[in-house]
């Protein structure tokens, strides 16, 4: 098969498909193609990419209350567009409220960086949409995107009127679609680099993002690559990933992986154990999306991710599929790629290939702002260089500064509160969007989360809390139980939930995970952690947990080269308290 053709969808494939006597799941290749829930029946009546044209010629003239109900809670999606929580509404109705009740007028944008490449023209311009039509807001999340709020349909063609003249875009940012690619944020020039994917980035991104052959998923479908050894864009929790290998006798590679996913059941990748050449990844990619558009599982939206299907095929099956049904020719064998020996943030100055040099600076839990933007692009062409990265870890990478200037930008980032010498808490807390903006949201995230990392700073010094020792400790918020901020793959997961007070009421707080994490410099493979039953912390006692259990791992591990997920993974539930 070819692109992206559907094969004859009505025809069953009896050795890929569900044996004929269980119920329907709405595969494609296996039960037809009639829609089974009310989310189908609109996505094939009139596909999230046919929403833009209605919103310049209708809805940006009309105002909120023009836009039809079907486009706002779903085809907008396809551009990028969520209404944002309405204020004020606490979240024990994040449940009970339906979504146009818990919806304001205003919507985040979420502006779409495959490889998280940007020049300073393009971060001026978000700086500058921010300033004008978004309050000022910001914020860098953990797949490479840029957030804004507070956007106005009435403002949204004259945005993509200026991130299109750059370059951007918000094509198919959200919805039930490939969402952005993550790449590694030192492609091209990172100094022991196994392969540059920039290339197979592109190519994807170009054929395939806003193509109407993979407009209509059963859900969202995420990509990352990277060719960098310390196989930095979390690889195993994506739908599809390649990591880079080198291959003994075909030379610099990819290892494919298929099937990650967290939200509120988490499923790691699986390898397939193939070798995918350069020239055959974007051929590669194309038919691992296309198993999941024909032979994913739509009639349940729960049920509605890959990680299901491979989850119940397994990996043999589901390269068979891959290799017969969609590829020109079978894949080769490969080898697995070594364990990182490197962060995989880039906090920090490092040496390119070129002789200059990178800094990756952290904002506190990826927050920023439009002014801040602006800075940045400003004091990033002050030293020369016109280029940077996000990275899936809330950061941002300056890239190609002379020698000579990297004192000065280093000095430079920390005015504007980015830190490329930050504490271990400030470099290693993430958080996702929280109560603020988010309609799923029970707790707030970013504002407890920058709170705790102050109060975490002041209480582990040089001096009273051997912070060396805890550059790898993860800690990772997250305002709801879909787990946007990976809260399975953290040292220390806080999922949001609410909490008896102890005078009947209820008190914002966190379900406690603990010992996750994913392939790193300090841990060989990705494992989900343990959930000790009953460990909860309330917003306001986070803090004195954190460095609770913290202290305990320090008084408490083997020796200093314990990990502490590998700590908490054996410890008693009482050193966990």
């Amino acid at each position: 098969m070819t692109d992206a053709t559907l094969a004859r969808p009505e025809r069953a494939s009896a050795k890929a498909g569900r044996p004929r006597s269980s119920k329907p799941n709405g595969q494609w290749k296996v039960d037809g193609t009639e829609p089974l829930n009310a989310n189908e029946v609109w996505k094939q009546e009139d596909g999230g990419l046919s929403v833009r044209e209605r919103i310049e010629t209708i809805y940006a003239k009309g105002g909120f209350d023009s836009i039809d109900p079907t486009d706002l809670h779903g085809r907008f999606r396809w551009w990028g567009l969520y209404t944002q929580r309405k204020p004020g509404i606490d979240g024990g109705k994040t449940a009970t409220l339906e979504p146009e009740e818990l919806e304001d007028r205003y919507f985040m944008m979420r502006v779409r960086i495959d490889g998280g490449a940007l020049t300073t023209e393009q971060l001026r311009v978000i700086g500058e949409i921010s300033r004008d039509f978004a309050r000022g807001t910001a914020d860098i999340t953990d797949r490479q995107n840029i957030q804004l709020h507070w956007v106005e349909v009435e403002n949204v063609p004259e945005i993509w009127r200026r991130l299109e003249a750059v370059g951007l875009h918000t094509t198919e940012a959200c919805g039930d679609v490939p969402r952005v690619i993550l790449g590694s944020p030192v492609a091209g020039i990172s100094a022991d680099e196994i392969i540059d994917p920039t290339p197979q980035i592109r190519e994807i991104a170009d054929r395939y993002i806003g193509d109407e052959s993979f407009a209509n998923l059963p859900r969202k479908y995420k990509t990352a690559i990277t060719g960098h050894p310390s196989q930095d864009v979390v690889h195993e929790i994506n739908d599809f990933a390649l990591v880079g290998v080198v291959h003994p006798e075909l030379g610099p590679g990819y290892d494919l992986w298929v099937g990650g996913g967290l939200s509120t059941a988490a499923h790691l990748a699986v390898r397939l154990g193939t070798f995918v050449e350069p020239s055959r990844a974007a051929e590669v990619w194309a038919g691992v999306t296309s198993i999941f558009r024909d032979y994913g599982y739509r009639r349940l939206r729960n049920r509605a991710r890959l990680k299901y299907l491979v989850q119940d095929w397994g990996a043999e099956k589901f390269r068979e599929v891959l290799e017969t049904e969609y590829l020109e020719s079978p894949l080769p064998d490969g080898p697995a790629a070594e364990k990182p020996t490197t962060p995989g943030d880039h906090v920090g100055v490092h040496a390119q290939k070129d002789g200059r040099f990178y800094v990756g600076a952290t904002p506190t839990v990826g927050r920023v702002s439009g002014d801040v933007l602006l800075k940045l692009a400003d004091l990033i062409e002050a030293h020369g260089s016109q280029r940077l990265r996000t990275t899936p870890h809330q950061k941002i990478v300056v890239l190609d500064i002379e020698e000579g200037r990297v004192e000065s930008l280093v000095a430079g980032l920390e005015e504007i509160g980015l830190y490329a010498n930050p504490s271990p808490w400030r470099r290693s807390t993430i958080a996702c969007t929280g109560i603020e903006f988010c309609k799923l949201a029970i707790v707030d995230t970013k504002d407890t989360a920058t709170a705790a990392v102050a109060e975490l700073e002041k209480r582990f010094t040089p001096e009273t809390g051997a912070n060396e020792l805890l550059k790898p400790l993860t800690l990772h918020v997250n305002g709801c139980p879909n787990s946007c901020a990976r809260i399975q793959t953290a040292d220390i997961g806080l999922k949001g939930q609410l909490l008896p007070d102890g005078n009947g009421g209820q008190t914002p707080g966190f379900q406690v995970h603990l010992g996750g994490g994913l392939a790193s410099e300090i841990r060989s493979e990705a494992g989900t952690g343990r959930t000790v039953r009953g460990l909860k912390v309330t917003t306001e006692d986070l803090p004195d947990y954190v460095e609770r259990v913290t202290r305990s791992y320090l008084a408490g591990r083997a020796d200093e080269n314990q990990s502490f997920a590998e700590w908490a993974l054996a410890a008693d539930e009482e050193a966990l308290q």
